[in-house]
């Protein structure tokens, strides 16, 4: 049975109104044909991640279970509206009326969808191969880069990341990715709003969601 537009996931009852969750609603409806739910197919026809050299991983964030608050790892086979919402969650701007309290904490939950993106196998750490594996995939569509260049530019990103979180390192001293903890750090400062956009909603939920 198709789910209503008032379902809303725990939490959300402040941070949406009900006419953004109707247009949500809309879309959701839109992205699965009709369907009570979504699945990773239904993302294949979307225009505006056709070209996105990370597609394979915002469409996989979706379903991650980390993301919708389900288990500490794993991906759902599909996704009912209540947590299409509790994804769509992530990308709500911050609103005038928070109090600093809830400005550090919606930025948090931020950092964390994004961080979730690049530990792809849900270890609570981003290593080397993993950033590796993001940035080719960044630079995949610039013919004038090639896999090697990639690679040395996350290497060198990942050596500054160090620098930032550990300081200076003893030269046997090892680094083994960056946590969640480092990754605050790296993104301290950066204004993470203009960085997180769901531009293939493609309706009136832009005013939500870019």
């Amino acid at each position: 049975m198709q789910q209503s537009p008032g379902t809303r996931p725990k939490g959300l009852e402040r941070q949406v109104s009900s006419d953004q969750i109707e247009q949500l609603h809309r879309r959701f409806k839109q992205l699965s044909g009709d369907q009570p739910t979504i699945r990773k197919e239904n993302f294949n026809n979307v225009p505006d991640l056709e070209l996105n050299p990370i597609r394979s991983k915002i469409v996989r964030a979706f379903f991650d279970n980390r993301n919708l608050r389900k288990g500490p790892s794993g991906l759902a086979d599909e996704i009912n509206f209540e947590d299409f919402l509790t994804i769509m969650s992530y990308f709500r701007p911050i609103d005038t009326s928070m109090d600093e309290e809830q400005v550090e904490l919606s930025r948090k939950e931020k950092l964390r969808f994004l961080f979730h993106m690049y530990d792809s196998d849900s270890d609570g750490r981003i290593t080397l191969e993993e950033y590796r594996n993001v940035v080719e995939e960044l630079l995949s569509g610039n013919p004038h880069i090639e896999k090697e260049s990639a690679r040395s530019i996350a290497d060198g990103a990942m050596m500054e990341a160090a620098s930032v979180c550990m300081g200076q390192m003893e030269p046997d001293q090892v680094y083994e990715g960056i946590t969640f903890e480092d990754f605050l750090k790296i993104w301290q400062g950066i204004d993470i709003e203009t960085k997180m956009h769901v531009r293939f909603l493609n309706m009136e939920t832009m005013a939500l969601c870019h």
